[in-house]
């Protein structure tokens, strides 16, 4: 067993350890604890907790990865992820806590007073959190598959296992403290290579300030012109010029900022402190704590892309280190030799290109690309395991909770005990495992990939009819109810169409299609567009339609008085 193995077992076995070790302490006992977490939970300890909800293994593993290869373009996701918190704290976190449900389908359903609201909301809960899901059990079997050196769907159903335990025995409870310590392990397993490496080429340790550096190897060039220089003589566009088209920066960046806010596992968050104006402070807290990480990220992402380049290209096959025979086993770096002089060229042109590197081992293999020490390396690897498995569970509680909470509680078994509801949870949360477990076997497409749609299909669906539900009280339940349809179908219909190619034959879909798209928006970005689709269907129909009744309409405009934000809610 090499170093790096030996030190991934130790740290995987110490983290795994401590996570199963604060789900037996904080396990539920009410279905308020599984839910909520009994609503006690301090605003620090929230805003970390979500924080390592929020930033899951596309964050961790995909982002950087992205940045790397898209370069200026990969700025979106920045731009998006980060601008929807701050929609997130402002416009619905404190309204929400303030009505005090604890999931949004049943936000949805009481303001929306019908069971068929309910009924959509939970549908598309599910929808987007097994399309978020999928791509954290793709992210843990990565891992596992390079440092534990197992097969790739071992890895997904280590995992699997993992999250089991401590979802299903913990409930929110048992979550919220879990992702506290998983917060603490991914930030230091991403700063901590992150700062090496910045010294290494720069000679600067804080890693934002080294992108924008000279390199220390006293030629008194700019890493990012040094970065721009490489990529050029690939046949690469320039690293800090952008591609893509300026509406379809615009529509992603919305997609994801709108999403981000719709996210179902995001917003039950806010339901596990004490006060409104707590929930504003972890809000708060949260940004703050992922800051931290996405300021980051482009940095790596610029170090990782140089020393790629730098370690791979032109260079003699058999001479090539240790990590890229490792990550070949995996299959997620291949090289064909095509014109058999031994030599890997890393190009652009795809005709002569006889490298295929997959943007999602980025984060991981830099520690060794940059040749840091075997602790440094395990340490990434228990960080990337730590962002997916937070996401993970967050995603699941949110699966369980719509199906006992939402359909079993609230319209097909109204008598249901509370520890037959707890019961209903778990099986729940048992299935979902099960299920996202498929999806971490057979993944539709990279990490980061799968995420984005999620968060498309979360802005059709839900942001309009939450918006909608806290800012008009007129808002009927016969105008959110067809907004919601409309708008998910829509989304679902694009996606289907121009990422898989489902409509088109099953042709390869992510280049070949591109010349296709509506207004020229990418699937990633589709979500803007069924959002104001789902906007205008929802005020049209309403329009058309009878008003809410008027305690529904008291109550919309309680949830927005501000005079009781910092008293305890009642709920």
């Amino acid at each position: 067993m090499n170093d790096v193995q030996l030190w991934t077992y130790v740290l995987v076995a110490l983290t795994f350890g401590l996570y199963i070790g604060i789900a037996i302490w904080s396990r539920a006992g009410s279905t308020k604890d599984f839910y909520v977490a009994g609503g006690g939970v301090s605003p620090l300890a929230n805003g970390m907790a979500t924080a390592a909800d929020w930033m899951s293994a596309a964050s961790f593993i995909s982002m950087a990865g992205i940045i790397a290869f898209a370069g200026y373009d990969g700025s979106v996701y920045l731009m998006g992820w980060t601008g929807g918190y701050v929609l997130l704290a402002l416009l619905l976190a404190p309204y929400l806590r303030k009505f005090g449900k604890f999931t949004v389908p049943d936000f949805i359903g009481d303001r929306y007073y019908s069971k068929t609201a309910r009924i959509v909301a939970v549908i598309c809960a599910l929808l987007v959190s097994f399309t978020y899901v999928a791509g954290q059990m793709r992210g843990v079997g990565l891992v596992f598959s390079r440092f534990l050196e197992v097969d790739i769907n071992t890895g997904v159903v280590i995992g699997m296992v993992i999250v089991l335990f401590y979802a299903v025995l913990g409930g929110m409870k048992g979550i919220t403290y879990t992702q506290v310590a998983q917060y603490c392990v991914l930030i230091f397993a991403f700063m901590v290579p992150a700062i090496f490496i910045s010294i290494q080429m720069t000679g600067n340790p804080i890693p934002q300030l080294g992108m924008g550096s000279t390199l220390n190897d006293g030629s008194g060039t700019y890493l990012l012109d040094k970065l721009n220089g490489l990529s050029t003589e690939l046949g690469f566009a320039e690293y800090t010029s952008g591609t893509k088209s300026t509406i379809d920066v615009l529509a992603i960046t919305l997609a994801l900022m709108v999403g981000t806010a719709g996210l179902p596992h995001v917003i039950v968050r806010f339901f596990t402190v004490k006060r409104v104006k707590d929930a504003r402070k972890s809000a708060g807290l949260a940004l703050l704590l992922i800051a931290i990480l996405y300021t980051t990220a482009p940095a790596v992402a610029v170090f990782a892309r140089t020393n790629m380049i730098n370690t791979v290209s032109n260079q003699d096959y058999t001479s090539m280190p240790d990590w890229f025979t490792k990550w070949e086993k995996t299959k997620l770096i291949r090289f064909t030799d095509k014109n058999g002089d031994g030599k890997i060229q890393y190009v652009a042109d795809a005709s002569k290109n006889e490298l295929v590197v997959d943007r999602d081992i980025m984060v991981l293999a830099n520690p060794e690309i940059a040749n840091l020490p075997a602790w440094v390396i395990a340490l990434v690897a228990a960080g990337g395991l730590a962002a997916a498995l937070s996401t993970a569970a967050g995603l699941l509680l949110v699966i369980s909770a719509s199906v006992s909470h939402d359909l079993i509680k609230k319209v097909f078994v109204p008598t249901i005990t509370e520890k037959g509801e707890l019961w209903a949870a778990r099986i729940a949360a048992t299935g979902a495992v099960v299920v996202a477990g498929y999806f971490g076997i057979n993944p539709p497409g990279f990490v980061a990939a799968v995420v984005a749609l999620a968060f498309g299909l979360a802005a059709a669906s839900f942001f309009p009819a939450i918006v909608l539900g806290i800012f008009y009280k007129k808002m009927n339940k016969e105008g959110a109810v067809a907004g919601m349809v409309v708008g998910i179908s829509l989304m679902l219909f694009y996606m289907l169409k121009f990422k898989f190619g489902i409509f088109d034959g099953g042709k390869e879909a992510v280049p070949g299609l591109a010349k296709d798209w509506w207004f020229g928006i990418s699937p990633e970005g589709f979500g803007t567009v069924a959002m104001m689709v789902n906007f205008t269907v929802s005020i049209v129909v309403m329009r058309f339609t009878s008003a809410p009744p008027q305690n529904v309409q008291e109550i919309v405009e309680d949830i927005r008085i501000p005079s009781g934000a910092g008293k305890a809610s009642g709920h």
